[in-house]
């Protein structure tokens, strides 16, 4: 059983369903239940979507996305305000297991496309969500299968389908490889329009049967005239690929630690609902290696972790306001360039997030954010400060700022850092106006200290 109070629970599932959230929305699902919050969370198609309109008119640039820092505007505008939060998550993990990126394409509306498929299909089967990955246009651009033709089959996108998105290394041979690039012959993209003068158009799937081999052919022991659907009919029943995915899965909604119980656990449930991810998410939130203490500030924050959880909490960019822009880019300098991938294999979580330079922006960063006491999620946090007692002592003003930005849990050395700073400036007082003033300051200021703090880099 879990040693994490309701409270803990709640926010862990939030820090990894979504990007963390308010103690008032915690309050919210803890009145529900765990069970409730968590299906809630596992049907985003229930909540409403966000209305983009209201960002065009501010940001009309970002209507036609012609640059890659408008869809990433984009992209960061709907992680702040979603009321889908898992939807966003498991999009990002798509995005991220089926890398995709930008610098290649250089068509940055079609880069969005894309993201918006890996959400509709965020929690449908497996199956659904790799023929619709083989017919993305971007992917297809991405990977050359455009250039894959009866009398030439490209193997990139069949390579990789295999081993980065399905399988893994050794679970097939170079003939499968070979044999795949045949099958998705004729997949490819619609006769490109030109930019000018109009600006640049949406790419659109085709098939050609014309220029598909469809001769006979072996892949994986099964043999017939097979297509790129039977490709992926084939792989999705692997137990390879069941595997695969749930040590991914593992990866990024639990810990930066594998777990093989736990990854079996998952690999099973992919097996027996006929690849449902909706059920094996269900699974995994359920499961006692998610609600473990083990578990709790396990993983790394991703770059979009960071940001997206700072403006949630400070309760900042609700609305298009000016400077939403340059907030969009911080990801990018903390080392996760949305819609821009550096290879094919993604970005590398966990530690691999953290070096020298990424790690003073993370923290300049959040810090900035949270020290600004004008921002209404602030504001929330002082009154609610000031709700514990009218003075606190600095043990109490330490752990109700800890309590308040998680529950967080910090080491001894860093508890007696922020008792330190506490008591140089002796009780907290909310008296008078004058106290008020002055405590929402050190408020302000304890929780920079607090972001600052090794623990805080984990979710």
């Amino acid at each position: 059983m879990s040693g994490l109070t309701d409270l803990q629970l709640m926010a862990h599932l939030f820090r990894r369903a979504g990007f963390g959230a308010t103690r008032d929305e915690l309050e919210a699902a803890l009145a529900k239940g765990y069970d409730a919050t968590v299906e809630e969370l596992l049907h985003p198609e229930v909540q409403p979507e966000i209305d983009y309109d209201l960002v065009y008119r501010f940001y009309m640039q970002c209507e036609s996305a012609l640059v890659l820092d408008n869809a990433q505007g984009l992209c960061v505008y709907r992680m702040i305000n979603t009321k889908r939060p898992l939807e966003e998550k498991m999009a990002l993990f798509w995005h991220n297991l089926f890398a995709t990126g930008w610098a290649k394409l250089n068509h940055a509306k079609v880069m969005l496309n894309q993201f918006d498929m890996f959400r509709r299909n965020c929690l449908g089967n497996f199956h659904t969500i790799l023929l619709e990955l083989s017919r993305d246009p971007a992917m297809i651009f991405w990977l050359d299968n455009k250039d894959s033709h009866k009398t030439a089959p490209n193997e990139n996108y069949g390579r990789e389908l295999m081993e980065l998105f399905s399988m893994g290394v050794g679970n097939y041979t170079e003939e499968d490889v070979k044999n795949a690039a045949r099958a998705f012959t004729g997949w490819t993209i619609a006769n490109f329009i030109p930019q000018l003068p109009y600006g640049r158009y949406d790419w659109e799937f085709e098939y050609r049967p014309e220029d598909h081999d469809d001769s006979e052919k072996t892949f994986l022991g099964q043999r017939g005239r097979l297509n790129g659907t039977d490709i992926i009919d084939t792989i999705v029943r692997q137990p390879a690929t069941a595997m695969f995915i749930a040590k991914r899965l593992y990866n990024w909604f639990v810990s930066d630690e594998p777990d093989q119980a736990a990854t079996n656990v998952l690999a099973e449930v992919y097996l027996r609902s006929h690849y449902d991810i909706r059920a094996v998410m269900r699974t995994l939130f359920h499961s006692d290696f998610f609600k473990s203490e083990r578990a709790y500030f396990a993983k790394v924050k991703s770059p979009a972790e960071v940001v997206v959880g700072t403006m949630r909490l400070v309760g900042a960019y609700q609305f298009p306001e000016p400077g939403f822009d340059e907030i969009a880019l911080e990801p990018r300098y903390m080392g996760q360039d949305l819609l821009n991938p550096p290879s094919v294999e993604g970005w590398h979580t966990g530690k691999e997030w953290i070096d020298t330079g990424c790690l003073v922006e993370r923290i300049n960063f959040v810090a900035d954010q949270v020290g600004d006491i004008t921002k209404p999620g602030i504001r929330a946090i002082i009154d609610r400060v000031e709700r514990v007692g009218k003075v606190l002592n600095p043990e109490q003003f330490v752990d109700t700022c800890l309590d308040l930005l998680g529950p967080l849990a910090v080491a001894e050395e860093t508890r007696a850092g922020l008792l330190e700073y506490a008591r140089e400036g002796s009780d907290l007082r909310f008296a008078s106006a004058a106290d008020k003033r002055l405590s929402a300051k050190r408020v302000g200021e304890m929780l920079q200290l607090i972001v600052a703090a090794r623990e805080y880099q984990f979710a």
